[in-house]
């Protein structure tokens, strides 16, 4: 159609009189004149909301007070230590040795713990968390009972050199969904990914060595690329506080989680025995052993 827009009557020759100039058709555009502030006003606009979402990103993502994690690690293993790491791997050994002992309640500042930081800069804790499962319904004041509970008492609890406990945590390691065949990680935060990347030249070293069980190829778990997707659970309420999380959940997650299925019957040995040994060596490098 042409001048007058859709769904008007159009003008016959005469009904206006030939001597009355006709009205010019109405711009439904601006000017370039006025079109150009408006494109700059836009695109100021929008690079504004893009720069508060990447803030409001990064916060949530790895939130509140940052901290300096630790340098360069001393480096690998020499292969007669690394053997003899994965040698002592005795479970039931290690179990009644030095686990269980562990299961004892001590206070911050109590003598063994005075003892054991006098020894190292950085020590090892572990955390027995509830595995996030909620009451009713998965909300934000339903699930992850024992860990933002957890976080907010090392939050309150003054810890010597940091001001707080929660501050002295150099690296919050979440092992999730382990045991069954064929597990893959993927790295999730990129505060952490270079600790990601030693687990996976790890598990290269062991695999060389033939010191990993049924393992075929050179990298079967530690993968490249981004996860499929984020995975809430008891890293969140620390990784809200600051903490580095490394958060390692087999992705997809194993077929008979949340069945009757999932019970010791299907834990896989060989993959257990794999893990143990690369954290095992993660561990000792870390720390300097």
């Amino acid at each position: 159609m042409r001048s007058g827009g859709r769904g008007r009557t159009r003008l016959r020759l005469g009904d206006r009189g030939l001597l009355e100039p006709p009205s010019p058709p109405k711009r439904r555009l601006l000017p370039r004149a006025q079109l150009l502030p408006l494109l700059l006003l836009l695109l100021a606009v929008a690079w504004a909301l893009y720069t508060i979402w990447g803030g409001w990103h990064r916060r949530t993502e790895e939130p509140l007070q940052g901290r300096e994690l630790r340098g360069p690690l001393v480096g690998n293993l020499p292969e007669a230590r690394l053997r003899r790491v994965v040698g002592q791997l005795d479970p039931e050994r290690l179990w009644n040795a030095y686990l269980r002992p562990l299961l004892v309640v001590r206070t911050p500042g109590s003598p063994g713990n005075l003892q054991v930081r006098k020894a190292a800069p950085v020590t090892l804790q572990l955390l027995f968390l509830d595995g996030e499962e909620a009451l009713k319904e998965w909300g934000p004041k339903d699930s992850l009972y024992g860990s933002r509970h957890l976080a907010q008492l090392m939050e309150s609890a003054p810890h010597s050199p940091g001001p707080t406990r929660i501050h002295a945590i150099e690296l919050f390691m979440l092992l999730d969904l382990l045991g069954a065949p064929n597990p893959t990680f993927y790295s999730h935060f990129p505060r952490t990914a270079r600790w990601f990347h030693r687990l996976r030249s790890i598990e290269k070293r062991l695999h060389h060595l033939n010191l990993l069980q049924s393992h075929p190829h050179e990298v079967m778990y530690f993968q490249p690329g981004e996860p499929f997707s984020s995975v809430e659970d008891d890293h969140v309420p620390f990784l809200r506080r600051g903490v580095p999380v490394l958060h390692l959940i087999s992705t997809p997650f194993p077929s008979v989680w949340h069945t009757p299925d999932d019970s010791e019957a299907n834990l896989h040995p060989p993959t257990v025995h794999n893990l143990s040994r690369i954290l095992a060596v993660f561990l000792a490098e870390y720390l300097g052993l």
